[in-house]
């Protein structure tokens, strides 16, 4: 089992601030030192804001007209060079909702490419009533260091919201779909049938403490994966928030030495002064 326990503390934040302006350099550290406050105070607040995710409440998933964002991140030594590419855009028009996103890294090392991922997401919704929709979903996924080099779904399907009120939402989904895989060693491709099934669900005890279940499964003939993400969620005040979370990976069939159910315990926690 691996255990990730995430630390956002802005008390180290501050002391780092404090230093003259001149140690902030490679030399010292400090700047790499900060540059990580800053990664993983941000993992830690996503973390925490998983809860709250647009589509999970509401009849419509996203605010209407366009938004959207985007980030970029590089660097480079006189051996290697790593590029990170991601961003966000959300479109609502009356009952229709749209939402793409995508995600790039590659990396380099001595001359040679050690790391290249491209994700590339996609759903858009209709409603029907403030409780049944449709929808349509893509993912491409290209991944050199992973069993399947590429992997790609296309889907649709109905939708229902069993709950939506502000102390319980729950709404699943579901649908056929094509799946595309190619592996990694071999180059053999494969395109099938398969079937999606989703379920989100959030309760909330008080105003401070809450949890949710969120649960994905998707099977093909050659086999089937099943992702089920578990969190409680704790506000103390506006200045202390922490969430404890349980992830499980299903894969029915593993490469050899690979094994087939993967879980995450995983521990976030932001504090402010």
């Amino acid at each position: 089992m691996k255990t990730i326990a995430t630390l956002a503390a802005t008390t180290v934040l501050a002391l780092s601030l404090a230093a003259p302006a001149f140690a902030q350099n490679t030399i010292t550290g400090v700047r790499q030192l900060d540059d990580r406050i800053d990664d993983i105070d941000r993992d830690a607040r996503r973390d925490l804001g998983r809860q709250n995710d647009a589509a999970r409440f509401g009849e419509n998933g996203v605010v209407q007209g366009f938004r959207g964002s985007a980030a970029l991140t590089a660097s480079g030594t006189d051996d290697t060079a790593d590029l990170s590419l991601a961003g966000r855009l959300t479109y609502g028009q009356g009952s229709w909702n749209h939402l793409v996103g995508f995600a790039a890294e590659y990396g380099e090392a001595d001359g040679e490419s050690d790391e290249e991922e491209f994700f590339l997401t996609y759903e858009g919704s209709r409603f029907f009533t403030p409780t049944v929709y449709a929808y349509g979903t893509g993912r491409y996924q290209y991944d050199n260091q992973t069993d399947n080099r590429q992997d790609a779904f296309l889907g649709l399907g109905l939708g229902y919201r069993v709950y939506n009120t502000e102390q319980v939402a729950w709404r699943v989904q579901g649908g056929p779909g094509i799946r595309y895989i190619e592996d990694q060693v071999t180059r053999d491709s494969e395109t099938e049938a398969a079937a999606l099934i989703s379920s989100r669900f959030y309760y909330a005890f008080s105003d401070t403490v809450s949890l949710t279940n969120d649960t994905d499964i998707l099977g093909s003939s050659s086999d089937y994966n099943v992702s089920n993400d578990f969190g409680v969620n704790f506000k103390v005040n506006d200045t202390l928030s922490t969430r404890i979370s349980y992830n499980t990976e299903y894969d029915s069939d593993p490469s050899d030495g690979i094994k087939s159910t993967d879980n995450t315990v995983g521990i976030s926690l932001v504090v402010g002064f």
